[in-house]
């Protein structure tokens, strides 16, 4: 039997995630379970032991020689022999050196949990993968080391470790959070006020998202009928376009404030050039993370959609901005217009062009 995965989540750095992580493993210990910790930032590590004295034992982790430093990283075989009850692990979005058993943290934490092992985890906000796209518009930073958000998701149970901005903005002013001489340009960037709120509001919709998931779970276990009738059924349009990847997440963001049902297809194109090829590689690889089901679609693209839709009774259709020229629109039309005219009972919804590319 897999082991149970707790998520303490923060809306930025400096909140307090492993210092409350570690609070819940000493609980635990007094309670009699064998809790250890398998990798805490250096950082961490002194806040925690200066401020509880954890009397947690530490696996030693593996040391990697990687662009000049000496970096740590999660010693599986060593807990995996020890087997504890529970293993604390900071920062499941983190990437691990290469020559790591796995590419990313949260990887680690799955074969720990597979061995039957319950995990106690830490991770910000802005580590899902599909809010990618709007903690750049909000930071205008590019978070590239992610977790899935299906591993948030299947957490037996998510806790908000929440502090407000202005206590977080004087942690920083005092040096707890950036060196010294960064903290002026923090203050103005990240961790302004205006980023920090709306980054927290994004933490708390989560972890709220999740209350309401976990609330129908126990309705169906209890077969209670939902308040509603019926889910709306949300279609995805993949094409091979720079912001494909941008109209998938936003896809499943929809899918998962509407509680409905998200599926993606693809009409095929022939003679791809490798560009776009590779592009459509990636769609499938997100999709795939994301548990989007996918299809794919033979003849012209709004047929092949129209009918689709119509077979499956979609109510909302997502895809993204054109990319064809007006002489391309003149020549083969245009493809939103061509759905539009003929479902009217549908939703259809154009994502905005990626501003990064």
């Amino acid at each position: 039997m897999p082991g149970k995965l707790k998520i303490f989540l923060g809306y930025a750095p400096g909140v307090g995630k492993a210092k409350v992580m570690v609070e819940e493993a000493r609980r635990r210990k007094a309670r009699g379970e064998d809790c250890i910790v398998a990798i805490l930032s250096e950082e961490d590590r002194l806040i925690v032991n200066a401020d509880l004295n954890s009397g947690l034992d530490y696996v030693q982790p593996l040391s990697f020689e990687y662009g000049g430093k000496t970096r740590s990283e999660i010693n599986i075989p060593a807990i995996l022999q020890r087997h504890p009850n529970t293993v604390l692990i900071d920062n499941l979005g983190h990437a691990n050196v290469p020559g790591s058993a796995h590419a990313y943290r949260w990887q680690d934490a799955e074969e720990i949990l597979h061995s039957g092992i319950n995990v106690i985890a830490t991770m910000n906000v802005e580590s899902l993968e599909s809010l990618n796209d709007d903690i750049f518009e909000i930071t205008g930073k590019e978070v590239k080391d992610v977790v899935p958000d299906r591993m948030f998701h299947q957490a037996d149970e998510v806790e908000l470790v929440d502090l407000t901005p202005q206590a977080l903005r004087n942690r920083v002013k005092r040096g707890e959070i950036v060196p010294t001489e960064q903290i002026d340009k923090a203050l103005l960037g990240y961790f302004s006020e205006a980023v920090l709120n709306a980054l927290r509001e994004m933490a708390m919709r989560e972890v709220a998202r999740r209350v309401d998931e976990d609330l129908i779970a126990w309705r169906r276990q209890q077969r209670i009928a939902r308040p509603w009738q019926t889910s709306d059924k949300i279609l995805i349009c993949i094409s091979p376009t720079q912001s494909s990847l941008r109209v998938i997440r936003r896809g499943w963001r929809i899918g998962r404030k509407m509680q409905g049902e998200v599926r993606a297809v693809y009409v095929e194109e022939p003679k791809l050039p490798e560009t776009s090829k590779k592009i459509l590689e990636d769609d499938f690889k997100l999709c795939e993370r994301l548990g989007i089901p996918t299809e794919i679609l033979q003849g012209e693209p709004a047929d092949a959609i129209i009918k689709y839709v119509q077979e499956n009774n979609v109510s909302q259709i997502i895809l993204g901005h054109s990319e064809r020229t007006k002489i391309q629109e003149f020549l083969k039309g245009s493809l939103m217009l061509e759905i539009a005219k003929q479902l009217k009972t549908v939703d259809i919804l154009v994502v905005a062009i990626d501003q990064r590319m």
